[in-house]
């Protein structure tokens, strides 16, 4: 008995029905992959900001029956004298954070690139160490720097012959404010001197070797070779600062939590007391509140587009 003739589909049909499989398997990879974040996202940042702007149209301290009040909760907060000192306070971060920030890192990227230090690799890691610690640890140790009796500040000022008696820096109204900007500062440049680092070392050697010839120093080739072409970077760089400025206030929470008589309260700080404070909370007033902060991102957002240049200098 002669064994069965084996019988073998066409050659198209079995590259169809490859090509059907490898479809599938890279529908099934794009919806793996794609799926989890983006149900994150709807779940953790769309939805809870969705929900803020009708919690925004209430009167609700989270335990009693929310009542509607329309638009009452954003008339109260133009009015709010609090809202305005707050937005006051971050303005002044907003204009002197970012320009420290880029201004020291280009500088120091700059230095660390074109400069050939025996110790570039551990000055890199220096710099960026303030960045591997947590908000709350930077916040205590500056805390203690601007101590009264055992600060750091005082200590070092004493031994230049100033003497200012147990003076706490972030005690007194006239010196708080300014005092949160170096912590500011000094736990945001690492992490722009590793960027503008990367970004300066894609530049063609052969254009500062020009610049040598010509005679330009170190500034000239900076703001005039380096920073044209970079520019882009540091308009990221900038909008991420200016960014983090309104919105940030965990630095601030610890280390004077709005005080003294808030003289350090920003919008962000005010925002949290108003949702989670200990002797008044409304929701619905705090979303209000929230909801004038987002416009004024993206009212920053917009200007940033239209007075930063968006491509950098091509030679």
């Amino acid at each position: 008995m002669s064994d069965p003739i084996a019988v073998k589909a066409p050659r198209s049909l079995t590259s169809r029905m490859g090509l059907d499989k490898a479809k599938t398997q890279k529908w099934i990879f794009l919806i793996l992959a794609i799926v989890p974040p983006f149900g994150g996202y709807l779940l953790f940042t769309l939805f809870p900001n969705v929900l803020s702007v009708y919690y925004a149209l209430l009167d609700w301290d989270g335990l009693k029956e929310p009542e509607f009040v329309g638009l009452k909760n954003f008339v109260t907060a133009l009015q709010d004298e609090y809202v305005w000192r707050a937005l006051r306070h971050n303005l002044i971060f907003m204009l002197t954070v970012p320009a420290l920030v880029v201004l020291i890192s280009l500088v120091l990227a700059y230095l660390v690139t074109y400069k050939t230090y025996r110790e570039n690799k551990l000055l890199k890691i220096l710099f960026f160490f303030p960045n591997v610690l947590s908000i709350v640890v930077v916040a205590l140790l500056w805390a203690f720097i601007y101590d009264g009796t055992y600060g750091l500040l005082n200590g070092a000022l004493g031994l230049l012959g100033i003497d200012l008696k147990n003076f706490y820096w972030l005690g007194s109204e006239n010196t708080a404010l300014w005092a949160l900007i170096p912590p500011w500062v000094w736990g945001g440049v690492g992490l722009y001197v590793i960027i503008f680092v990367n970004a300066m070392t894609a530049i063609p050697k052969s254009l500062y070797e020009s610049a040598i010839l010509e005679g330009a120093g170190h500034m000239t080739r900076l703001f005039k070779i380096t920073l044209p072409l970079i520019m882009p970077v540091v308009r990221v760089s900038v909008l991420f600062l200016v960014v983090s400025t309104l919105k940030t206030f965990e630095l601030i929470l610890i280390m004077t939590n709005g005080g003294p008589s808030g003289s350090t309260d920003v919008i962000g700080l005010y925002m949290f007391n108003l949702a989670f404070g200990k002797e008044y909370i409304n929701y619905g007033y705090a979303s209000s509140v929230g909801m004038i902060l987002f416009v004024i991102l993206v009212t920053a957002k917009l200007l940033m587009d239209k007075f930063l240049p968006n491509r950098g200098v091509e030679y």
